[in-house]
């Protein structure tokens, strides 16, 4: 199977239905993007497909193949992506981190589809959990990278 990601053609011999984070942490290597929950519900685990935020815990590679993945690896050679990694780092907003990537990606994927996002907008896209609780600057930060 032939994956698209962060630019580059990938080539993978995995099962169809292998979960696309599995491919992209244990047979690419690229550890950026988390294991949270497995079950689509924290966020750890979201890249962008297609320019749309995706939980890969659930998402089969086979549903992706022909579609352009972006990976936090290489969130900072897109425009939007690399705004918002400045506004993060801007707000400190990490504590722990280790939702941090899926947030980012998050925060493009909503940046991308509305640039001048609403407080409502805001709240709506950014569900991914984070365990140090660091929402207001998760929400300080897209509007941030909005306004840049």
């Amino acid at each position: 199977m032939q994956l698209n990601i962060n630019g580059a053609m990938q080539q993978v011999d995995v099962e169809p239905d292998t979960p696309l984070l599995w491919v992209l942490r244990d047979t690419l290597g690229m550890t950026g993007t988390k294991y949270g929950c497995g079950l689509a519900q924290c966020g750890a685990c979201t890249v962008l497909v297609d320019g749309v935020a995706t939980r890969t815990c659930v998402t089969p590679v086979e549903a992706v193949e022909g579609s352009e993945i972006t990976t936090i690896e290489a969130i900072g050679n897109d425009p939007v992506g690399r705004k918002v990694v400045e506004a993060w780092v801007d707000n400190q907003v990490p504590q722990c981190g280790y939702c941090q990537s899926g947030q980012v990606m998050a925060a493009t994927s909503l940046l991308k589809e509305t640039p001048n996002p609403t407080e409502e907008d805001i709240a709506a896209a950014m569900t991914n959990l984070c365990r140090c609780g660091t929402y207001n600057a998760i929400s300080a930060a897209v509007r941030q990278a909005a306004e840049a």
